[in-house]
């Protein structure tokens, strides 16, 4: 096993190599350049001191001498030169896992970035729905045809499925303990993870069972996406104009309202764009207008953003005045002496001093969040049977709402566990954190919040109540079954 994943590490970096040997309009930037020990252990001394004196909740699920361990691990392992990559999913992705704080995670540099756009790398081959110790095949990306759709993956070189999961596991940040965002991080983008993770190989070895339960083993090639670079000039331009005209209707991604047979579904994909404000008051408008009864609103992947836009959503949900945080407070005033490595820095320090005030305790609390009673709208109020359908990608914002409506009459919480905390989380304001050799950005939430009303702080997200998990016959068929389940049950109410 040794030699094989040695095998894949040199394969990577001729991989890289290629590409690199390949590109010209980036020829300054080297992705295989190595950073002396001295220059990453500057590196990662300076992100330690910042989130230690920064980071409101590096120590809420981790204590104070368990995260010291971790920091000391992490640098004892600096023993040698690391490209970017090997620094940041070596050293940097496993130290910020142990923080289990969903917004704090990193970023590849800007350089890396512009290089990587558009490229095409050689990654597994296969689409994968993974959850708990399950890991289905959806998808084969090669041609070859060797593993059929509704397969389970036993093994890959090796490795077991369940010792894949969770070795990728110890690479993801979360919320607290809710890991139901990271099986639907690593069943949308497992090519990606194993890739970083374990290496790229040009042959996987893989043990499965079939529909029927019966063990295959299959030697199955790379996969490389084919590029388009090819295209003629005027084609692409051609692709380019074709964008642009359909901006317009991008906001129609963000949210809709349709209607089936005894219900309106909403779905809100994002608390950030849309023109939410007006759709909710359209929408609302004709909910009453048409007499509508039942009422779906759709999170399932919604990550956030605008807390006020989540808060509006609630107003019309919500039958009794309500408040947002219980406490919402940062370590500091500002930045310093980091501002020279934060994203936007200056902004934020000026923000800050105008919405943050220190109070008895020594923090600087954003009193909005904490004092400021919201009221329900009273015209085209919603007062029907609202099920809010979730899943572990309903994080922050979206997770804050679903808080704030959960326990209302006629409201139910319905579907999976949401990978945003439901105690509290960290956020508000998230700028970057820039590196000063290796260029790596690493996300640091500023504020501590934790929610009005909220549960005793055991790191789960929001429970449901009424819980609709996946089935694996559904994911190959491409039913929604939490849907069709909510259908099933409001008509069911119907005389």
């Amino acid at each position: 096993m040794q030699r094989v994943l040695k095998t894949g590490r040199i394969i990577s970096l001729l991989i890289y190599s290629m590409v690199f040997i390949s590109c010209t309009a980036t020829r300054n930037y080297n992705p295989d350049k190595k950073y002396t020990s001295q220059e990453l252990t500057t590196d990662y001394r300076q992100l330690r001191k910042t989130l230690e004196e920064k980071h409101p909740s590096l120590y809420w699920y981790t204590p104070k001498d368990s995260m010291d361990f971790y920091f000391d691990e992490g640098e004892k392992k600096i023993i040698d030169s690391m490209t970017e990559r090997e620094f940041a999913w070596n050293i940097i992705a496993p130290l910020l896992s142990k923080i289990h704080c969903g917004h704090t995670s990193f970023l590849m540099s800007r350089n890396w970035e512009k290089f990587m756009r558009n490229k095409r790398v050689p990654s597994f081959p296969l689409s994968m729905k993974i959850w708990k110790d399950s890991m289905m095949v959806v998808n084969e990306r090669s041609q070859a045809n060797e593993i059929p759709q509704g397969s389970f993956i036993q093994s890959i070189n090796g490795i077991s499925a369940t010792q894949i999961v969770d070795s990728i596991f110890s690479y993801m940040s979360t919320d607290g303990y809710a890991d139901n965002l990271s099986y639907l991080r690593l069943s949308t983008s497992f090519p990606f993870f194993f890739r970083n993770v374990f290496g790229v190989y040009e042959n996987y070895k893989i043990d499965f069972t079939d529909s029927n339960g019966v063990r295959h083993s299959a030697d199955v090639n790379w996969y490389i996406p084919k590029t388009d670079s090819t295209k003629p000039a005027t084609e692409r331009k051609k692709e380019r104009i074709r964008k642009r005209a359909r901006r317009p209707l991008y906001k129609n991604w963000y949210r809709t309202l349709g209607y089936d047979t005894g219900f309106a579904l909403m779905t809100v994909n994002s608390f950030t764009k849309g023109r939410l404000t007006k759709f909710y008051r359209k929408s609302f408008r004709e909910l009453k207008k048409n007499g509508t009864q039942n009422l779906i609103i759709d999170l399932r992947i919604n990550g956030g953003g605008d807390i006020n836009k989540a808060v509006a959503l609630a107003k019309y949900i919500r039958n009794e005045p309500f408040k947002v945080a219980d406490s919402a407070y940062s370590k500091s005033k500002n930045f310093n002496p980091y501002s020279g490595t934060i994203q936007k820095s200056a902004l934020y320090n000026l923000v800050l001093t105008l919405v943050t005030r220190k109070n008895k305790d020594g923090k600087y609390h954003f009193g909005y969040w904490e004092r400021h009673l919201f009221k329900p709208r009273k015209r085209n109020h919603f007062g029907g049977n609202t099920y809010v359908l979730t899943n572990g990608l309903t994080f922050s914002a979206a997770s804050l709402f679903c808080s704030i409506v959960k326990g209302e009459d006629k409201v139910t919480i319905t579907g999976e566990e949401t990978g945003g905390g439901w105690y509290g989380n960290s956020g508000i304001m998230i700028p970057n954190i820039t590196l000063s050799h290796s260029g790596l950005r690493v996300r640091l939430p500023f504020f501590r919040m934790v929610q009005y009303n909220h549960p005793e702080a055991k790191g789960t997200g929001v429970k449901p109540d009424w819980y609709i998990g996946p089935n694996w016959h559904d994911v190959l068929s491409g039913r929604d079954t939490k849907i069709e389940s909510i259908k099933d049950k409001i008509l069911d109410r119907k005389p």
